[in-house]
């Protein structure tokens, strides 16, 4: 997936692999990075916003990067492959940030992080064609981002052995929502004194089964026009053109107590949980 990892000259380097001056135009105006290359058109990757204006981007190695962008990417990408790193700093040469590239579940995923190395947000990507515009198009790795949800599969028609395997060792378990990823994955969302996500390959054998909250309530499937605005504002930044696949309220005793919703990010699946005032309390990489 992970052909190359160069620096554009959107952050005041060359790149003479360039393929077209619309989107070096285009990459020079969004900050953008080359990560890989899409399986579907075999198209450049690229992750935008990496820096300011009139920021640039330095490489770094892993082992110059702070201590807190190093646990964080332990903590929420178990198993994940370092790419590449960059330190953003402003035109005077201050540091105020840092981008780091890394390879997770066979797709590549960007983020952004402080000068202290705290987590920022997910960069978005886009395949070069898709640089300027909306940021997809039908048929590209991220036409799911038109909110039609083809992914969406009917749960009468999940293959028997997922069927199988929820009534062998959860048949107490309400199955609410199923997806079919690209890679021809299957994540099904259930509840049952708590919110599953349980996780099964492309011949339907199970490969993880992840609670979504940390201790048990009342769960209940919600919309994503439920969801109070702080929430969805928090998305907007930290997952920008994030895709919604499904929330749930949570209560105790009959008293609100929070929230967790699923998303996909650029290929790569979360589970955020919220207080019951909307206040982020952590978040779970799925996939």
């Amino acid at each position: 997936m992970l052909s190359f990892i160069v620096l554009l000259a959107s952050c005041k380097k060359e790149n003479s692999a360039q393929t077209s001056s619309v989107t070096t135009a285009s990459a020079a105006a969004l900050k953008a990075i080359a990560v890989g290359v899409s399986v579907t058109s075999n198209d450049s990757i690229y992750v935008i916003g990496t820096c300011a204006r009139d920021h640039h981007l330095d490489s770094a190695s892993f082992t110059s990067l702070p201590s807190t962008v190093t646990d964080y990417l332990t903590a929420n990408y178990a198993g994940y492959t370092f790419q590449k790193a960059f330190t953003d700093k402003d035109s005077s040469g201050n540091t105020s940030g840092y981008v780091v590239i890394i390879q997770f579940n066979g797709n590549p995923v960007g983020l952004k992080f402080d000068a202290a190395g705290t987590f920022i947000k997910v960069l978005e990507q886009r395949e070069g064609h898709d640089l300027s515009g909306k940021g997809w198009h039908e048929g590209g790795c991220f036409d799911d981002r038109d909110g039609r949800h083809r992914d969406t599969i009917d749960l009468a028609s999940l293959p028997p052995g997922i069927i199988s395997y929820f009534t062998t060792n959860y048949d107490q378990d309400t199955l609410v929502k199923a997806y079919k990823g690209r890679d021809s994955s299957y994540i099904v969302y259930s509840i049952n004194n708590g919110a599953f996500a349980t996780v099964f390959d492309a011949a339907g054998s199970f490969i993880e089964r992840v609670e979504l909250k940390d201790h048990t309530g009342n769960f209940t499937a919600i919309n994503q026009v439920d969801l109070p605005a702080s929430i969805q504002s928090y998305f907007s930044s930290t997952y920008p053109n994030y895709v919604f696949k499904q929330a749930f309220s949570v209560s105790e005793n009959g008293t609100l107590s929070g929230y967790v919703v699923c998303l996909d990010a650029n290929g790569t699946r979360y589970a955020v949980q919220f207080d019951a005032s909307g206040n982020l309390v952590k978040a779970i990489t799925l996939r």
